[in-house]
């Protein structure tokens, strides 16, 4: 647990507030070709996931959203991502979806660790080989570079859509000053830090006009990125939250052409 122990101070109301706006989903059953699971994280928690599967040997994203979502939030798009030729997992966080308790940031790091154990168990006892890329977007770029950073030889690659590069500025932003109470971004901690140790191809997708999160974070993870297979994408004229709209199909096809350039061994 010592990993998790300097998200600590980060779980504060005064922050907590900001981060994180979660939502329930009251029961509809999941539609035609989706399924449910319930992934363990913690003695007594779990934390929702949707999966919405194509062919067993083409791409598995597992994929961690944004804030104000839920995984049911993207019941129109898992559809496009199998029309695709990709298989797409999305991850509820604590107090979100069907998911148990109540969110923080210490519990999402931690979490991510067991969502992704979870789908990794999952995909085996499918007979699922197809390669396995780990994606963020927005506050689920957390979840996901956390992952990319412990399990990257266990993955195919990584993609960042809407991603931040450091917790201080975007909190900053909202008129408040981690440093006062207690936390400390160290590169260990920081999402540009992560992706300085992650060398597997990587995708960027980042909105022009990014008001939440400004486009300089996106670049800064590109920059930051080691990897010799790296891609930049920027989708001009759209914003934090009309990306997907803006982006339209391109989206997908971005998606689809990183990986088909991924080791399926």
């Amino acid at each position: 647990m010592e990993r998790f122990a300097a998200y600590a101070a980060l779980d504060r109301p005064e922050i907590l507030q900001f981060l994180f706006h979660p939502r329930k989903d009251y029961g509809e059953a999941p539609p035609p070709g989706a399924v449910d699971r319930m992934l363990p994280v913690a003695e007594g928690i779990r934390v929702g996931a949707r999966f919405y599967p194509a062919q067993p040997r083409e791409p598995h994203i597992l994929f961690f959203h944004g804030n104000g979502e839920i995984a049911a939030d993207y019941d129109s798009m898992g559809p496009v991502y199998n029309a695709y030729g990709m298989s797409f997992l999305v991850a509820d966080y604590r107090g979100y979806g069907l998911s148990d308790g109540q969110p923080t940031v210490s519990a999402m790091m931690q979490d991510a660790h067991g969502v992704f154990q979870g789908v990794e168990k999952w995909l085996d006892a499918q007979g699922r080989t197809g390669p396995l890329v780990v994606m963020g977007r927005s506050l689920g770029s957390a979840s996901a570079l956390e992952v990319a950073t412990v399990y990257h030889e266990r993955l195919a690659g990584l993609i960042i859509e809407s991603g931040y590069a450091r917790t201080l500025p975007l909190l900053q932003r909202l008129g408040l000053e981690p440093v006062e109470l207690g936390f400390e971004e160290t590169d260990a901690l920081s999402n540009e830090g992560k992706i300085g140790r992650f060398h597997k191809p990587t995708l960027i997708i980042h909105a022009e006009h990014d008001q939440i999160i400004p486009i300089s974070h996106g670049e800064a993870l590109f920059e930051r990125c080691p990897a010799e297979q790296k891609t930049f994408h920027m989708v001009p004229r759209a914003d934090h939250n009309t990306i997907f709209m803006v982006a339209g199909k391109t989206y997908f096809e971005v998606i689809r052409r990183f990986v088909d350039t991924l080791d399926r061994n």
